[in-house]
């Protein structure tokens, strides 16, 4: 699966922003999908997930009641809703692909296919 990471940006603390996860290939069908972000000098951590089929989420504390991971199943596409970001929401933010099961998709390792990245910049 390919994948394309679209819809980062700038924007002030407090405001919205909506990434997009668009796969070309193939459909999400049978596999997890997972939002992680990488700021500079820190390691790749877990933002949210959720699985294509069925529609399980789960996502980080540190994001929990401000980001929303969902699926658009006609545009074969999975979003992640920013709300309420803070700056040290600042990182670029990468979507990927795997097969695991629940508990293991906060892991990196747990994912095959990683898209490019697109730059999340908060200002304060």
């Amino acid at each position: 699966v390919q994948l394309q990471a679209s819809g980062g940006g700038l924007v002030q603390a407090g405001g919205s922003l909506r990434l997009s996860c668009a796969a070309s290939g193939r459909t999400f069908s049978g596999y997890v999908v997972g939002w992680f972000r990488q700021a500079p000098g820190k390691e790749r951590e877990f933002v949210a997930a959720i699985r294509w089929s069925g529609g399980n989420t789960a996502a980080a504390d540190s994001v929990k009641g401000r980001f929303t991971i969902s699926k658009d199943s006609a545009k074969n596409t999975v979003y992640l809703q920013l709300n309420s970001v803070k700056p040290e929401d600042t990182a670029v933010y990468y979507c990927a692909t795997g097969r695991g099961i629940l508990s293991t998709w906060s892991q990196t390792r747990s994912y095959s296919s990683w898209g490019q990245g697109t730059q999340v910049t908060v200002s304060s």
